[in-house]
């Protein structure tokens, strides 16, 4: 199957790897049948690889709700995306609707992709991030021309879920792990350690990822690697993770933080991914 360069994320997320494709992509393994991503996010990895068969997984329901209607209702998504409007009034009214618990659970699956797109496009600096009650608040972004409906971008991702044997699911990671076999390859983008008590970002979804979950993870990872399971993990570079995985093969990268409150706080940091092969 040819490769589609319209195949891309359809929406910003926290720790998206396209900026990191070229150092990520020569670290995987050459021959996999399929391939595996728990912790799939914006999923610029799968995007850009587009494998004939796939499990994309994500805890976010929200998220991984969008990515189905993509595939199976990408025309009424389109239509009811263009009803949005970039104005503050709106957007506040919008990022809202999750406040009325009752009102936003009859909401149509399309109504609910429609939302979490337009306030990802329209919020400030695409930031998707919800408070302890599991409710979007990021602020209004006030972007002049923001790109919310992409249509070519959102027909050609749906036609590539549609005609790929690509698995779309909303569950805890471990659920998706216990079932990977080999040659399967896995590709681990976890919610990072965080490089500094004021650097920590887990809200995406209301209950966090805390480093008893990176050790969880870490366990996860030795039962893959004991089953012969390839995986590949990025994560931050804190002595904590570095010292989890000293077992593995480690190499280090660079990336830039591109979603950061403070300006100046977005700058190089450095990454390490983690592969259980030579």
């Amino acid at each position: 199957m040819r490769k589609s360069p319209l195949v891309q994320p359809v929406v910003k997320w926290v720790g998206g790897k396209r900026q990191l494709l070229r150092d990520i992509f020569p670290l995987f393994p050459k021959n996999f049948s399929s391939y595996c991503e728990p912790f799939f996010g914006g999923g610029a990895v799968l995007f850009s690889l587009q494998p004939k068969q796939a499990i994309i997984n994500d805890i976010n329901v929200d998220l991984m709700n969008m990515y189905k209607v993509v595939r199976d209702n990408v025309e009424q998504l389109i239509e009811t995306l263009s009803k949005h409007k970039n104005e503050s009034e709106h957007f506040y009214k919008v990022r809202d609707w999750d406040r009325d618990k009752p009102f936003y659970d009859k909401l149509d699956q399309v109504s609910k992709a429609a939302r979490l797109i337009f306030l990802n496009k329209t919020c400030y600096n695409g930031l998707f991030r919800v408070n302890n009650a599991g409710e979007f608040n990021t602020p209004f972004g006030s972007y002049k021309n923001p790109n919310i409906v992409n249509a070519p971008v959102l027909r050609a991702v749906s036609h590539y879920l549609q005609t790929t044997e690509t698995t779309i699911l909303s569950l805890d990671y471990s659920n998706i792990l216990e079932s990977v076999k080999p040659p399967t390859f896995v590709y681990l983008d976890p919610p990072y350690d965080p490089v500094s008590d004021t650097a920590s970002f887990t809200g995406y979804i209301k209950n966090g990822f805390n480093r008893e979950e990176q050790i969880r993870l870490k366990h996860h990872c030795d039962v893959l690697h004991n089953r012969g399971v390839k995986f590949l993990l990025s994560n931050s570079a804190t002595p904590f993770i570095l010292d989890l995985y000293s077992s593995y093969n480690v190499s280090s990268v660079n990336a830039k933080r591109a979603v950061n409150s403070v300006g100046s706080r977005r700058g190089d940091v450095e990454e390490i991914l983690v592969r259980n092969y030579e």
